[in-house]
C-alpha cells in the first residue's frame, strides 16, 4: 500500500490531464460546458485513468515512463484528431473509418488548413504530454506496485465504471437519455455530449467487436399497425366536421404483391420475421394526381457537393436560380447531415434509407440487392443508366456501391478522362459526358459532384480561384465570396447540360432532379450567418436547403410542407410512374397526402405541426397547432423505427430476402 501512494504521482497526472483535455475538447465542441453531461464523463475517465495506470504498474523506471508517455500521446492525439475530423465534418470518426484513412488523407491541405486555424487548441492537448516529458522526474515517479495494490486498483475500476452506470441509470430510460444511447441507440454527436469523446469510442469498439446493432423493442401485439402514415388523429375540438363524400375512384397505393404472411411463415430468423411484421403494418402512399406524370421521361439525378440555398443567386448563378424559379419550389426542404458525410448524404437521397451509424453504408450495401434505386428501376425499363463522379472513382468505395445500383460507373482512374485539378471541374466533367448518353434515349444519368468542395478560399482551391474574378465585386467576405465562386462552376455545368438538351430537342422530356449531398460546412458558422442576413439556428434551420426538380415549359409549383433528401427517390418513382413498395422505403412521396417528417442525425425531427429537439428533449408546436397527448412520444417511436430498420436492412440484405435475386 505503501508504494502504492508513493506511485500515486502518477495516476494523479493521467487524471488531471485527462481532466483537462476533455474540457478543452468541450469547449471547442459543445454549446455548454459545465453540465450533468460534462459530470458524467468525468466519473467515466476515472476507470479508463485507472486502467492505464494498472498497465504502468507492471513496469518500472525509464520502461514504465515510456509507456506512460505513450498512453498519453495517444489520448492526445484522439482528442486533436477527433478535433480535427468534428471542424472538418461536423461530426466524430467512427472506429470503423480508421481502415479509411487512406481516402481521408486526400484532403490533406484541407486537413493542414484546419489543424493551422485551431492551432492554439491542438497544441494545448498536447501539455499534458510535454509536461511528462518535463517533469518525470520532479513530480512524478514510475515504480512497480504488488500484485495486492494491483487489486486495490482493479477494484477502484470497477467501484467508478458502476458509479459511472449509476448515473447513467439514475437519467432514466427515455428515448436520447444516457440509458438509452448506451444500450439501445447508436447517435454519435449525442453520446459524445453524454459521455465523453473516450467513453464514446470505447463502446464505439466494443460494439464493432461483437457485432452490435441498434435495439427497439418490438410491440408483441402485431394485430394492429405499429406504424402509420396517415395524419394522427386531432383533438375533437380541432377537428372541422364536412360532410362525407364519396369518392367513385378506386384508391390505388404504391405497394407491391408481397406475401408478407408466407415470408413471415417459412422465415427462421427471428430479426426478418419482426421486419416482415413491421412493414406489413406501414400504411403506403397513395397514389395521386402526380404519378406518372413523367413516365418515360429522360432522368438526370445529381448530388451537388456542398450545394445550398446561398449558391442560388440570379446574377452570379442564373441557370441555379432558373432552376430553383422555374421549377418546382420546395421552401421546405432540408439537407441533414449524416456520420459518413458526402457518401452517407448520398446513400439517404439515392436509397431513401438512412445510413447505419458506424459503418459506411453505401459500401457496405455494395453486395446487396438495391431495387428501388433509380439506377436498377429504370433499367429494367430499358434506359441507359449512366453515373459519374468527377474525382477518384474508388473514393468512398463508390466503384463497389454505384455498379450496384445498375449504373454504368465512370469516375477519375475509371474512364472519365478530365483534368487532375484540386477539386475538379462539374462543367469539364459535364461537357466530357453528355455525349455519352444523349443520343440513348430514354437514359438516365446520375452525378456526384466535386467543384464546391471545401476549403472555401482563392489559395487552394482551383475552382474558387478559376472564377474569382466573377465575385469579387460581391458585398461579402473572403470566404463567402470563394464559396459562391466554386458554385459558380456548378452552375456553368447546368448552363452547358440544358444547352445540349434544348439542341437535342429533349430538354421538355427530361426531368432534372438535384439536391446537396450535405450543407456547406466548410463555412464559418459567421459566414453562413453573413450569406442568410440573419443568425442561423444550428439544429434545424442550419440543414435547410433547396431541391431541384425541373423540366423545361413546366408551371411553377410552391411546396410548403417539411421534406427532405429521404424523400427524393419515393417522389421520383411516383413522378415516372414506376412500381415500387413505397412500405419498405424511410422518405415519402412528396406529392402524397402522407403526414410529412424530417428526421435528423441526432434524431430530432420537424413535422407539420412542429419541432422536436432531441438535445433540449423539447417540442415546439407550429403556431396555431395543437397536438395529442403523446403525439411527440408517438412521432418520436417513428423516428426510431426508421433509424432502426433502415439499419437492419443494410445489415441483413432485406430486400433479397423480400424479394430474391430479382
Amino acid at each position: 500500500m505503501k508504494r502504492l501512494m508513493k506511485n500515486e504521482s502518477l495516476l494523479f497526472y493521467f487524471f488531471g490531464s485527462f481532466l483537462f483535455m476533455e474540457t478543452i475538447f468541450r469547449i471547442i465542441t459543445a454549446e455548454v460546458l459545465f453540465t450533468v453531461d460534462y459530470v458524467r464523463s468525468v466519473v467515466f475517465l476515472l476507470p479508463i485513468c485507472l486502467v492505464l495506470f494498472l498497465i504502468c504498474s507492471f513496469f518500472n523506471g525509464s520502461f514504465n515512463f515510456i509507456i506512460a508517455l505513450l498512453l498519453l500521446g495517444i489520448a492526445s492525439l484522439i482528442y486533436s484528431s477527433q478535433i480535427i475530423y468534428y471542424k472538418f465534418f461536423k461530426t466524430y470518426y467512427m472506429i470503423y473509418s480508421l481502415g479509411n484513412t487512406g481516402q481521408i488523407m486526400e484532403f490533406k491541405r484541407d486537413i493542414f488548413n484546419v489543424i493551422v486555424e485551431n492551432v492554439i487548441f491542438l497544441i494545448f492537448l498536447f501539455l499534458p504530454f510535454i509536461g511528462l516529458v518535463l517533469f518525470k522526474k520532479k513530480w512524478i515517479t514510475f515504480m512497480k506496485i504488488g500484485w495486492l495494490n494491483r487489486l486495490i486498483v482493479l477494484f477502484c475500476i470497477i467501484l467508478f465504471q458502476f458509479t459511472g452506470m449509476a448515473t447513467i441509470y439514475a437519467g432514466g430510460k427515455e428515448s436520447h437519455s444516457a440509458y438509452d444511447l448506451y444500450y439501445n441507440s447508436n447517435l454519435p454527436n449525442l453520446s459524445v455530449e453524454r459521455f465523453g469523446i473516450l467513453t464514446e469510442m470505447r463502446i464505439d469498439l466494443q460494439r464493432l467487436l461483437v457485432g452490435w446493432t441498434p435495439k427497439i423493442e418490438v410491440p408483441t401485439n402485431t394485430s394492429k399497425p405499429v406504424f402509420s402514415h396517415k395524419p394522427l388523429p386531432q383533438r375533437e375540438s380541432n377537428v372541422k366536421k364536412t360532410p362525407e363524400k364519396i369518392d367513385p375512384k378506386p384508391i390505388e397505393y404504391n405497394k407491391l404483391v408481397i406475401d408478407f404472411d408466407e415470408l413471415i411463415a417459412n422465415e427462421a430468423n427471428e430479426e426478418i420475421r419482426n421486419m416482415h411484421r413491421y412493414f406489413t403494418s406501414v400504411e403506403p402512399t397513395k397514389k395521386n394526381a402526380y404519378t406518372g406524370k413523367y413516365k418515360g421521361y429522360n432522368l438526370i439525378l445529381i448530388t451537388a457537393e456542398g450545394f445550398s440555398s446561398y449558391a442560388v443567386h440570379k446574377e452570379v448563378t442564373p441557370t441555379l436560380y432558373k432552376l430553383v424559379n422555374e421549377g418546382y419550389q420546395f421552401t421546405n426542404f432540408y439537407n441533414p447531415i449524416w456520420g459518413v458525410s458526402t457518401s452517407d448524404g448520398e446513400y439517404v437521397a439515392l436509397n431513401s434509407l438512412i445510413p447505419k451509424s458506424g459503418v459506411w453504408s453505401f459500401q457496405r450495401s455494395g453486395s446487396n440487392l438495391l431495387p428501388f434505386v433509380m439506377g436498377n428501376q429504370l433499367k429494367k425499363q430499358g434506359y441507359k443508366t449512366t453515373a459519374y463522379h468527377n474525382h477518384t472513382y474508388t473514393y468512398y468505395g463508390r466503384d463497389i456501391s454505384h455498379p450496384n445500383m445498375g449504373y454504368d460507373y465512370y469516375g477519375l482512374g475509371n474512364g472519365l478522362d478530365i483534368k487532375k485539378t484540386w477539386p475538379e471541374s462539374d462543367l469539364e466533367m459535364m461537357e466530357k459526358t453528355i455525349p455519352d448518353y444523349i443520343e440513348n434515349e430514354p437514359f438516365h444519368t446520375y452525378y456526384m459532384t466535386v467543384s464546391g468542395h471545401m476549403q472555401y478560399s482563392f489559395m487552394g482551391n482551383f475552382i474558387a480561384n478559376k472564377n474569382k474574378q466573377l465575385v469579387e465585386e460581391l458585398p461579402y467576405s473572403e470566404q463567402a465570396k470563394a464559396y459562391l465562386a466554386t458554385q459558380i462552376e456548378l452552375d456553368r455545368a447546368l448552363e452547358t447540360l440544358m444547352a445540349e438538351l434544348e439542341k437535342k430537342g429533349i430538354a421538355e422530356h427530361t426531368l432534372i432532379a438535384l439536391s446537396a449531398d450535405h450543407y456547406p460546412y466548410g463555412l464559418e458558422k459567421e459566414t453562413i450567418d453573413e450569406l442568410a442576413d440573419h443568425k442561423v439556428e444550428e439544429n434545424f434551420e442550419l440543414y435547410k436547403s433547396t431541391f431541384i426538380l425541373y423540366t423545361k415549359g413546366m408551371k411553377p409549383v410552391v411546396i410548403e410542407k417539411p421534406v427532405s433528401s429521404l424523400d427524393i427517390l419515393p417522389t421520383l418513382s411516383n413522378l415516372l410512374g414506376l412500381e415500387y413498395d413505397s412500405r419498405l422505403l424511410m422518405g415519402r412521396d412528396i406529392f402524397s397526402d402522407a403526414e410529412p417528417l424530417v428526421v435528423f442525425q441526432n434524431q430530432s425531427f420537424i413535422t407539420d405541426k412542429g419541432s422536436y429537439n432531441s438535445i433540449t428533449n423539447a417540442f415546439t408546436p407550429n403556431e396555431g397547432e395543437a397536438v395529442n397527448e403523446g403525439y411527440v412520444q408517438n412521432i418520436l417511436r417513428r423516428v426510431q423505427e426508421m433509424f432502426y430498420y433502415s439499419a437492419k436492412i443494410v445489415e441483413l440484405d432485406y430486400y433479397r430476402t423480400v424479394f430474391g435475386n430479382e
